[in-house]
């Protein structure tokens, strides 16, 4: 039996407003807090997350190196810790580049509304992938993750795509 998630639904200062089921707050493309985070090696390169096909939304495609939301009583970079090793099976010192708000729909009915904390950290070695969230996992260049978006978009999901067009800068 699966635990009921809830994320932290926010206005546009951050500030907390509520708690709702994750499904329901994606149903009503209600604001809510997130985080994505972005682990580099020391060549530079980015640890890309493939998102496990079962994925309520997404998956299959590719992605940052690890994204979810905070619960009640966590912040945000503890959350991000907590998710890198659930979903990545390690951790690593995390600092917040910066935060922004968008709104993507998706053809399932569901929408991404949330303020989206960009965390980033280093990372040499090779996660442990946890299955029922990630599918597989790659390093790349950032030079050449951005002529395989320019390809192919739809093999990456919307937020990253939108990290990486608008705030490319807040990774370095």
């Amino acid at each position: 039996m699966s635990q009921r998630e809830e994320v932290i639904l926010v206005d546009e200062q951050d500030n907390e407003i509520g708690l709702m089921e994750k499904i329901e707050a994606h149903e009503k493309a209600l604001l809510h807090r997130a985080f994505s985070v972005f682990v580099f090696n020391e060549k530079g390169e980015l640890m890309l997350q493939q998102r496990a096909l079962n994925k309520y939304h997404s998956g299959g495609l590719w992605t940052n190196t690890c994204c979810s939301h905070p619960r009640k009583g966590e912040t945000v970079a503890e959350a991000a810790i907590r998710r890198l090793q659930e979903e990545m099976g390690f951790v690593c010192e995390l600092e917040l580049k910066h935060k922004f708000i968008y709104k993507a729909p998706f053809t399932n009915g569901l929408t991404e509304h949330e303020l989206d904390y960009i965390f980033t950290g280093q990372f040499e070695g090779t996660p442990v992938l946890n299955p029922d969230e990630v599918e597989s996992y790659r390093w790349i260049s950032l030079s050449n993750l951005e002529k395989e978006i320019e390809l192919e978009p739809e093999k990456f999901t919307i937020w990253f795509r939108i990290i990486l067009a608008h705030y490319l800068h807040a990774l370095h």
